[in-house]
């Protein structure tokens, strides 16, 4: 069946315009279309509705150094050491500068954080830093964030496309000034002009078959990015957050460690002091997550995880700070972790990498920015503290957004020529007429058990060549898949195979990377490789597309107040 009649008869040659388009409606891209001037013209274009955005399920907190025997420098200082030295300092040092005041300004906004007895915003400790930073709505941050956020958008009335799927970029002369976009709702092809694009699109969590990701977590802005040939940073950086339900995968919050739960291996063991004496359960995530692999792996595991304990925290303690937590030990693991540990193991979390940006956002492309998870900004290097992810989102998001509001103000918008959907409409014609018999949802599963067989906590030569050559096979066999709904309206069918499609062009960036990447470090550890070599590689992996796969180069660490140690 052909677009045009996908289209239902809708001409494809209609264009809409606006002076900022923010692809992704979370966090970070309403951040940043909340921080534009209201005499702009800004509209934000999602897969979901806003609020289903994958940060509403952020759930122990965001840091700020607002205590008063904190500071900015601290928070900098755990921030550059927790990520190995890997991260750009100036973007760190700006983060942490600017987030006590962007706490308040969520806190004017409406975010009902917890507070102490006193009346202040209650605090935290999460793993890796000095002091307890991490501001906290109970243990449903995100949607706390996510719903005042949403409201502030509704107040400022920006447009929001929602249940659209950008499957390119717009780029003339040098320039990013807009995206094709499929409409689910009434199907077919649009054209959306833009004087600036953001992408705010969040993570790709959802290449491993055990993740806390949502299944909308995709890579779909990374993908665009690479394929419209801007580099992606430091990919093989996928966090593994130590504590998921070990059936489901389901995220059980750093919070809980943060306020004194307990990791038991099969002897009862506190096992963290073998691994972090000093900080035990709350060292970083990276170094929890290898020591509950390495547990598992010499025998005391409990049937393939190890015990997160709460019972002595009390139950008016855990119904007051961890009450989702335990609706979903309850609902998904069958127990009440007031009166039963929870069996808990590490799963995919984060991708550290990104599209690669300047600490405002700004691409090697013209006219187009990048802030969240989906970007590389790099403050998390080679390992992301708990509670900086949230804060990212806000700080980089204002940022972006301001600065594409600051770079569109002299810029007329060209004329797109009306060949610009041909490449589009082909690359989707193919995909709705393949003979092939297999459906995305099939290879998107062996994608998944490829990666997390293979590219987990320990990785290997052997493991990630395995995997290099699987995934070669997957593409070949998602060049014959075959969507089996020709309708347009809500064809599900067709944008999974479009989200597969990017799930490839990341899994190969984070295979490649890691291949080239000879040492271990933060959440990259390699089993022939186990030591850091800080000589060798202080440096960001630097991926650009090529037919034949990733091409590999390499770029400086900015590095400022805090040398590696």
């Amino acid at each position: 069946m052909s677009i045009a009649r996908l289209n239902g008869g809708q001409d494809t040659k209609t264009m809409i315009t606006h002076d900022i388009l923010i692809v992704g409606a979370g966090l970070a891209g309403m951040r940043a279309a909340i921080a534009a001037p209201p005499d702009l013209n800004v509209a934000l274009l999602s897969k979901v509705h806003p609020v289903r955005s994958h940060s509403v399920a952020a759930q122990g907190g965001i840091n700020a150094a607002i205590g008063e025997q904190d500071s900015w420098e601290a928070h900098a200082y755990d921030t550059a050491k927790g990520g190995l030295y890997l991260g750009d300092q100036d973007a760190i040092e700006a983060m942490c500068r600017e987030a006590p005041q962007d706490i308040l300004e969520l806190e004017r906004m409406g975010v009902i954080f917890s507070r102490t007895p006193e009346g202040r915003i209650a605090q935290r400790p999460f793993g890796g830093a000095g002091f307890p930073r991490t501001c906290y709505a109970a243990d449903r941050t995100g949607h706390a964030l996510l719903h005042a956020m949403y409201e502030q958008l509704m107040k400022r009335r920006c447009r929001v496309y929602e249940e659209w799927y950008v499957t390119a970029l717009l780029v003339e002369q040098g320039r990013c000034c807009g995206v094709v976009a499929w409409d689910l709702v009434h199907g077919g092809l649009q054209v959306l002009r833009a004087k600036a694009v953001i992408l705010a699109t969040g993570g790709s969590g959802r290449v491993f078959s055990t993740s806390t990701n949502a299944v909308i977590n995709t890579g779909d802005g990374m993908a665009l990015a690479y394929r419209a040939g801007l580099p992606l940073e430091d990919m093989e950086f996928v966090q593994f957050h130590p504590t998921t339900l070990k059936d489901t995968g389901i995220l059980i919050t750093e919070g809980a460690r943060g306020e004194g739960g307990y990791l038991l291996n099969t002897l009862g063991e506190r096992f963290m002091k073998r691994y972090a004496p000093e900080q035990m359960e709350l060292a970083t995530r990276s170094t929890v997550s290898l020591a509950i692999g390495q547990e598992i792996q010499e025998g005391r595991g409990v049937d393939g995880c190890v015990l997160l304990d709460l019972r002595h925290l009390g139950r008016a303690r855990i119904l007051e700070r961890l009450p989702q937590i335990r609706e979903l030990a309850l609902e998904f693991a069958g127990l009440d972790p007031i009166e039963t540990p929870i069996p808990i193991r590490p799963g995919a979390h984060y991708q550290m990498g990104g599209v690669k940006t300047n600490a405002w956002g700004e691409t090697d492309l013209p006219g187009l920015f990048a802030a969240g998870e989906c970007a590389c900004v790099s403050v998390h290097g080679a390992n992301r503290l708990g509670g900086n992810s949230l804060l990212e989102t806000i700080v980089f998001g204002r940022r972006a957004g301001t600065r594409a509001a600051d770079a569109i103000r002299d810029y007329d918008l060209q004329p797109v020529p009306e060949e610009v959907l041909k490449s589009e409409e082909q690359r989707l014609n193919t995909l709705l007429t393949n003979p092939g018999l297999e459906r995305a949802w099939q290879i998107r599963d062996d994608l998944g058990k490829t990666m997390s067989l293979n590219l987990g906590i320990f990785r290997t030569k052997q493991s990630m060549q395995e995997a290099l050559g699987a995934i070669q096979a997957l593409k070949a066999r998602a060049n014959r898949m075959c969507v089996q709904d020709k309708g347009r309206i809500f064809n599900t069918d067709l944008i999974q195979a479009l989200e597969l499609q990017c799930l490839l062009d990341i899994a190969d960036t984070i295979v490649v990377s890691a291949l080239g990447r000879e040492e271990s470090r933060g959440a990259h550890y390699r089993a022939d490789f186990p030591t850091r070599n800080d000589s060798a590689w202080i440096r960001h992996t630097v991926s650009h597309r090529r037919e034949d796969g990733p091409q590999l180069s390499y770029a400086p660490v900015t590095i400022t107040r805090f040398p590696p140690a």
